[in-house]
């Protein structure tokens, strides 16, 4: 769990601005392994905009569970602006969610490469109306919980943007 009082905060309005606009959301996580749900549960009244969420760390999972073709992790690698869409899209065909926000990346402390160094995530949200967005954060190597931590914020950030005029923080993921 993150004990971030800014991130609860951000959630709490979240759960909020979800519910004043009816819609529920999704979420299908690798390097965060449940955190962004994990944190919009920590909010009282959450059961109605949490429709689920996946946990989908391995590639087999996030093929199992979500649907994303393994010919496409082959193709592209797991942390990849393809997977990021295909986890968010899958997650949504997956539940009955209006929304669907998907995380994966790499954390580290290993695991990276020249191309995909640590600190390199990919988020993407998926929408009923058939939009997907994709956001690509490249954090650097601050360490595991500070990359986790950045990912979740801006999964927050996805869904923030995602609500109805009105209904959201003032902000915009760029």
């Amino acid at each position: 769990m993150i004990a971030d009082a800014a991130l609860l905060a951000r959630a709490e309005a979240l759960v909020a601005g979800l519910a004043a606009a009816g819609l529920t959301v999704a979420t299908a996580e690798s390097c965060t392994g449940g955190l962004v749900a994990g944190l919009i549960t920590a909010v009282p009244g959450s059961s109605a905009v949490l429709e689920r969420g996946f946990v989908t760390y391995s590639n087999a999972a996030k093929s199992e569970a979500i649907g994303v073709p393994a010919d496409l992790v082959a193709a592209h690698g797991a942390v990849s602006e393809a997977v990021a869409r295909a986890m968010a899209a899958g997650a949504l065909a997956a539940s009955r969610a209006d929304l669907a926000v998907a995380i994966t990346g790499i954390a580290g402390p290993g695991g990276g490469s020249a191309a995909k160094p640590v600190g390199l995530v990919h988020l993407a949200l998926a929408a009923r109306d058939g939009s997907v967005r994709h956001l690509e954060r490249r954090y650097g190597d601050l360490g595991r919980p500070a990359i986790r931590t950045s990912a979740v914020a801006d999964a927050l950030a996805l869904l923030e943007d995602a609500l109805p005029a009105g209904l959201s923080p003032a902000r915009s993921v760029p």
